[in-house]
């Protein structure tokens, strides 16, 4: 368990970090999100040690972070680091190199990663002559080759197609499944939260919500349904402790000011006519994320 407990960085008079504290907990993908300036990445290089906080901790497994500690770790920082001029499989073995492998492994472990990352027919090209978005799948490699126990990814879906997206999602879940923290941020609020199993939301350097992702979304949920009729729902519009939100014909979303009020509403659809759906409607991440900054 990567645990950060009491976070505080300050530059000058201006306070970018109070009382940062969350768990990264290990066989799960954790969602950071937050606005431009919310604290993200200053959060991750103080995790990765690049930065040194002015008070509090950061542990794994209830002791201090060490330097040996974060050799274990693999982080991709939204900057693109690699060297432009070498092969792309050179790289990344290079890399690997570093981190202790043999040559043989080192290579072995390389190639399957990229293949694994839909970079197996770009492996002898250099680095720079890649698209933006295949630079982005080999600085995952280079992250990733050496099975790291603590994965951080700083905007780790930055310039992927909705297909890239899919093929990178995939191996960051095969990653957690094997037992790793995964930490990662991104502004793709529906990739994260389709993804990630716990959220962190953190806005003028504090964090507002953290949590499961279905934990959140039952603790923001209102009492919102969504009623599908063959019938014209209008006299929805009348209905007491009923806000109509949307409304097309027999569709309509509206909230109730109490379960009692839901059952009335669905008693009287079925009484006007054939109700083919009635359900209870959950906030999207993007509408929880709205209501904690606010």
């Amino acid at each position: 368990m990567l645990r950060l407990q009491g976070l505080t960085k300050s530059y000058g008079d201006r306070r970018v970090l109070d009382d940062v504290t969350f768990d990264v907990a290990p066989g799960r993908l954790t969602g950071f999100v937050g606005g431009n300036g919310a604290g993200k990445t200053t959060t991750m290089r103080i995790i990765l040690g690049v930065l040194s906080g002015d008070a509090g901790t950061v542990t794994l497994d209830g002791d201090t972070v060490t330097p040996a500690d974060r050799r274990r770790f693999g982080y991709m920082p939204e900057e693109r680091g690699l060297y432009p001029k070498m092969k792309v499989l050179e790289h990344i073995v290079y890399l690997a190199r570093l981190h202790g492998f043999g040559k043989a492994d080192a290579e072995k472990r390389a190639r399957a990663l990229l293949e694994d990352l839909g970079l197996g027919e770009r492996l002898g090209d250099n680095i720079e002559t890649l698209s933006l978005g295949n630079q982005q799948r080999a600085q995952i490699a280079a992250a990733l080759v050496h099975d790291p126990e603590v994965l951080i990814l700083d905007e780790p879906f930055s310039g992927l197609d909705p297909l890239a997206v899919e093929v990178v999602a995939s191996v960051l879940q095969d990653r957690a499944k094997a037992g790793a923290s995964v930490l990662f941020s991104s502004h793709q609020l529906d990739v994260v939260e389709r993804l990630c199993d716990d959220l962190v939301i953190i806005a003028g350097g504090t964090i507002r919500a953290t949590g499961g992702r279905d934990e959140l979304r039952a603790a923001h949920a209102r009492r919102r349904y969504e009623l599908i009729s063959t019938g014209d729902a209008g006299w929805l519009r009348s209905e007491a402790g009923v806000e109509v939100i949307d409304f097309d014909g027999g569709y309509a979303v509206f909230d109730a000011d109490s379960d009692q009020t839901a059952q009335r509403v669905l008693r009287r659809a079925v009484a006007q006519g054939d109700v083919a759906g009635f359900a209870p409607q959950h906030p999207s991440l993007s509408q929880i994320f709205k209501e904690v900054i606010r």
